[in-house]
């Protein structure tokens, strides 16, 4: 198999070629199809303090994957030969892809069965390989960690590869939903899905008094703002990894009584979830597509604020 390969901090990946994997007891092989680009691999690329989430170095990123099974390890009785799935990047054992094994920036991957989800035959593979990471984060944190629902109020912070689809996902839901979003192509894009309010800094919707604002930016300040622009006894969801540290104002986290809650990853329910809304036209994310091998250079177009919408190699 070949692989784009992490090695260290501010070193460029490496084009590798490696054993192919061999399915084992519960497991499955995929040929991967599809891979999206995360921010979270640049983060990785360039800021020592995640070499500590890694559970190896060397390893091949890559945690947004879609693809087909061509191997069936012993007993994985829910999944067959050729069956088109994606696969959950929060792996259930606690390794996940491109962090505790080897990830999807390859055209083969070795996974656990249970962390699947099978794919809609209305799907495509780059919108499912968008479903998992980009998918999954984005919806755990509006309505498993933010309760979502009908008639509230929602602030979104980044409509990037997550915030498009936590927009779009709110809107159909039926929340009111507003904007903050520093790139002016990601703020058309906010106004196409629907959202009600655009604006470039967070603080410009404090007059709206938002009941639940979720940072898919998390830049250290974009929190901050959130805290102090959120309604009184509103709650605020931090997602991004843009810094890995906030200075925020504890005053108004206590006297607002603000609830700032964490979120990472999601569930096979909450990808499941994101596919079904894309199998029924409900969310059709902006997509920018690339070759396998141009995925080193793609990550460099991420770093530079260079996409619109989420980005996916595929290697069909």
């Amino acid at each position: 198999m070949n692989g784009w390969q992490f090695t260290g901090t501010n070193e460029p990946l490496t084009l590798v070629e490696k054993s192919d994997p061999v399915a084992t007891p519960g497991t499955v092989i995929i040929d991967v199809k599809s891979a999206g680009l995360c921010h979270s691999d640049v983060a990785t690329l360039r800021d020592p303090g995640w070499m500590n989430i890694l559970a190896k170095v060397p390893i091949i990123l890559g945690h947004e994957i879609a693809g087909v099974i061509s191997e069936v390890g012993d007993g994985v009785t829910d999944y067959k030969l050729g069956q088109r799935v994606a696969v959950c990047p929060v792996g259930k054992d606690g390794l996940g892809p491109g962090n505790g094994r080897d990830g999807g920036y390859a055209n083969k991957v070795l996974v656990p069965a249970v962390d699947l989800v099978p794919i809609p035959e209305n799907v495509s593979f780059a919108q499912a390989a968008a479903s998992t990471d980009a998918g999954m984060t984005s919806y755990h944190a509006m309505f498993q960690k933010g309760g979502a629902k009908a008639g509230m109020k929602v602030g979104i912070i980044g409509i990037g590869g997550l915030g498009q689809m936590a927009a779009r996902a709110a809107v159909v839901a039926g929340c009111e939903v507003y904007a903050a979003e520093v790139s002016a192509p990601a703020r058309e894009l906010a106004k196409e899905i629907g959202c009600k309010v655009v604006v470039e800094d967070v603080k410009e919707l404090a007059e709206y008094a938002p009941e639940l604002i979720v940072d898919y930016a998390g830049f250290g300040t974009t929190t901050a703002d959130a805290i102090d622009t959120v309604a009184v006894g509103g709650t605020v969801v931090l997602v991004g990894m843009g810094k890995l540290q906030s200075n925020i104002n504890t005053s108004n986290l206590i006297l607002k009584s603000v609830q700032l809650k964490g979120s990472v990853g999601g569930t096979v329910e909450d990808i499941a979830a994101i596919l079904q809304l894309m199998s029924e036209g409900h969310l059709n994310p902006t997509i920018s597509e690339i070759s396998f091998e141009e995925i080193a250079d793609g990550l460099e177009r991420l770093e530079r604020h260079e996409v619109t919408g989420r980005l996916v190699a595929n290697l069909e």
